[in-house]
């Protein structure tokens, strides 16, 4: 990125909600930890560069040490000889005594008062992710709290270039379709303008491509309803529009902001347990006879509670090699007594190899119990939180909370246009007609799909309704879900409740962040409407 072209801000976004339990055990170890070492490693080799060209660094990488990173990079400065001036936000950490972190998701106005101070670093802890490109735009125009459509177009630029790549081509359900075959997309750059838009493009000569429906798939990327609630203001991805301008670049307008909510998001991790895994391979006949034999033996063997049985079908019918005509059954357990879940359990269950079904095989080795952690979301007023940025020069400046808030209710779903399904229906993926998107927050996923025309979304809208994603993905039946539309996108997204369980780091689902959910609804062979053209297009 600072090689490649032009630039003014450079941002990393290093903190993930299993990031902060990873960064909690650390500082468990050495209180003078909890931040992303790997940003002070690699800020070792660009940090020159940067200063020589006058471009800034912003990094949530400061993780739950921000004033401990902070330190490090001017150590590091020190010692490379370079006039780096460190900023730094902190007071999103939570008084919790009985979580391991628990941090409120700042906004923006911080990271902006240290730019505007004269830092050419900055770091924070937990900040919303888009906050790292409201922040520098802030600082650049001179936006004010009431400026809200300002902030909400900064906001949506933030999300689009929060997961790098994600944006130009990574990751994208028609890959296939990208100059490069998305071998090595480019990095996105966001040009914000004084009015809150924004034009998402790349380096020239670097991989993938920034298009319509590249932009589309990461806006839809772990989202809830059209309001999209943020700290500094809500912004309304209903609003978004997005236009071609010119190869490699997309103009994103229109977008409208209203008064934040008057809370804020709290992540809360927790030390939950112990776990261990391991993995039967069932071949040939009677595979679900051979997996009830396991599940009991195992079941005698280390007791029931805790225990969780997966058996995954991967097998052929008339296969001809080993792999083909295997399913796999994972066996899980989970304890809060570590000797249980550890050698105890793997143990037994390679006990098993010549006690069991005809040819038992594993394709784990015994090993010893791993803890997990447990993730829950809360909020908290913003007027409880102590916003600071600590200036290059050492100064505290409190930031104040939002004077204008607004509580948001539930956005509700427009019915759907039965008549869009009428007309003759062919056999096919839903992939052929759409691309989708899918994440998680917490222990919920969303899943957001899109149309490739305005003739395949009249069918969508109407199509996909949360009854037929039941039908498709079994798993969301049992559950509580949420169905959005977002006609500007030619989009429907959908909220699966708890599908996650207790989040990324305790889930045992064998796609445990819901990464792979959208690619598993675009395979499913559903009638299609025949008059619809594959492809993109109007």
């Amino acid at each position: 990125m600072l090689d490649g072209g032009e630039l003014d801000v450079l941002t990393g976004d290093y903190l993930a909600e299993l990031t902060m339990l990873i960064l909690g055990r650390d500082r468990l170890r050495d209180p003078g930890l909890g931040y992303a070492k790997t940003f002070l490693r690699q800020l070792e080799t660009c940090l020159g560069t940067a200063l020589d060209q006058g471009v800034r660094i912003v990094t949530n990488a400061g993780g739950l040490n921000p004033a401990g990173l902070a330190s490090a990079i001017e150590a590091l400065a020190t010692r490379l000889g370079l006039p780096a001036r460190v900023g730094y936000v902190e007071g999103d950490a939570i008084e919790r005594p009985d979580a391991l972190t628990a941090n409120a998701y700042l906004g923006a106005f911080g990271i902006a008062a240290c730019l505007d101070s004269g830092a050419n670093v900055v770091v924070t802890g937990r900040v919303t992710d888009a906050s790292l490109v409201i922040g520098p735009a802030i600082a650049r125009y001179g936006w004010g709290r009431d400026d809200l459509d300002e902030l909400a177009g900064a906001t949506v630029a933030g999300h689009l270039v929060e997961c790098g790549a994600q944006v130009t081509g990574g990751n994208f359900s028609f890959f296939t379709e990208l100059p490069d075959g998305g071998r090595r997309p480019g990095f996105p750059i966001a040009e914000v303008y004084a009015d809150g838009s924004t034009v998402l493009t790349k380096h020239q000569g670097t991989g993938g491509a920034v298009t319509v429906e590249t932009v589309t798939a990461q806006l839809l990327y772990e989202i809830g309803g059209p309001a999209y609630l943020g700290p500094d203001v809500t912004t309304r991805l209903d609003t978004v529009t997005l236009r071609p301008d010119g190869p490699d670049r997309v103009r994103i307008s229109g977008v409208r902001g209203t008064p934040p909510p008057p809370t804020l998001k709290v992540g809360v991790n927790n030390l939950g347990g112990f776990r261990n895994s391991m993995t039967f391979v069932l071949c040939g006949l009677d595979i679900e006879a051979k997996a009830a034999l396991v599940r009991g033996q195992v079941e005698e063997a280390v007791g029931k509670d805790g225990l969780e049985f997966t058996l995954a079908r991967t097998d052929h019918p008339d296969a001809s090699d080993t792999e083909a005509a295997s399913a796999l059954l994972h066996v899980h357990l989970r304890d809060s007594d570590r000797s249980r879940a550890g050698r105890a359990f793997s143990a037994a269950a390679v006990e098993l190899a010549l006690a069991s079904y005809p040819g038992c095989t594993l394709t784990t080795l015994p090993g010893d119990a791993t803890p997990y952690g447990v993730f829950t979301a809360d909020v908290i007023p913003q007027d409880d939180v102590t916003h600071v940025a600590v200036l290059p020069a050492g100064e505290r400046v409190p930031i104040a909370p939002p004077i204008r808030t607004a509580a948001t209710s539930e956005d509700e779903t427009v019915p759907a246009d039965a008549a869009a399904l009428e007309g003759p229906t062919r056999r096919g993926p839903l992939g052929e007609l759409v691309g989708a998107r899918s994440g998680d927050k917490g222990g919920d996923a969303n899943l957001g799909v899109w149309a490739r025309s305005d003739a395949g979304y009249a069918w969508l809208r109407a199509w996909l309704t949360v009854e037929r994603l039941a039908d498709l993905l079994p798993e969301t039946a049992p559950l509580s879900v949420r169905r959005y539309e977002l006609p500007n996108l030619r989009a429907v997204n959908f909220v699966i409740e708890g599908l996650l369980g207790a989040g990324v780091a305790a889930s045992t689902r064998f796609d445990p962040q819901a990464k792979a959910l959208g690619e598993l609804l675009r395979a499913r062979v559903v009638d299609l409407p025949a008059d619809v053209p594959t492809g993109a297009g109007r």
